[in-house]
């Protein structure tokens, strides 16, 4: 049974003393996960040691980092390493986020080495992809997610794509308040498994956790969630409000 993921991207937002606050509100809620129900919060590296001390003790609730190198050591100033956060106990990172990808100038080529070094190294990669709205507005986002999704991921084992998280993120629906509708990401979600059984079999896509991200919020996350192929979400600006991300980790059920 593949893992219904609510996954939080606080990005590049707090002061320490704020992350901190944010955690101890968080873990105040009420909320409740299954065994095949995870919560995933990708904080600023600075604070990946905070946030793994506050989660000690927490079954199914993981800390994330944000971004990875393609190297494990070595004179790249500035960069993480699998081995930094192996050190750390942490076990999770985001690849390939739209931000990354137009900011970074991050090539699905260097996204492809990224994945390998964390599938080495027991780092379970949260691989986004998705298109900006000149494509979708050209009909034209099919065909650009798959691009993304064979040139970073399809020269992997059936075994290992399964240890991939897929984020999909609509470009045109981050940070603007704007959200496709659940059937809107429904299909490109279902277009995403199918594209995976294609080129693997039904079973490893049935595998595969596809989360949706672009304006995840309490009051869409259940609709959201109830979709097939839609497997949780990862969240951006929600994340940062402790009740909000609360509700949507109980949309998860």
């Amino acid at each position: 049974m593949r893992k219904k993921i609510a996954a939080a991207n606080w990005k590049m937002n707090l002061t320490y003393a704020q992350a901190n606050e944010l955690l101890d509100n968080l873990f105040s809620k009420k909320y409740s996960l299954s065994e095949n129900q995870q919560v995933v919060i990708a904080v600023p590296a600075p604070y990946l040691h905070l946030a793994k001390e506050k989660t000690q003790g927490k079954n199914q609730v993981f800390i994330s980092a944000q971004n990875i190198y393609t190297k494990k050591s070595g004179a790249y100033t500035g960069e993480i390493s699998v081995e930094m956060l192996q050190s750390m106990g942490i076990e999770h990172t985001i690849i390939g986020h739209s931000e990354r990808r137009d900011y970074f100038n991050e090539s699905n080529e260097f996204l492809k080495e990224k994945v390998d070094i964390c599938l080495e190294n027991h780092i379970t990669p949260i691989f986004c992809c998705g298109e900006a709205l000149e494509v979708r507005e050209q009909n034209k986002q099919n065909q650009f997610v798959a691009k993304q999704i064979e040139e970073s991921l399809f020269h992997l084992s059936s075994t290992d794509i399964q240890k991939v998280v897929i984020a999909y993120e609509p470009i045109w629906a981050i940070g603007t308040g704007k959200t496709a509708t659940s059937e809107q990401a429904q299909e490109i979600q279902q277009f995403i498994r199918q594209l995976i059984a294609n080129k693997y079999d039904a079973a490893t896509a049935d595998a595969v956790s596809i989360l949706y991200g672009g304006s995840v919020k309490a009051n869409n996350a259940k609709e959201l969630f109830s979709q097939p192929d839609i497997d949780g979400g990862l969240v951006g600006g929600a994340s940062l409000n402790a009740e909000e991300f609360a509700a949507i980790i109980n949309a998860l059920a």
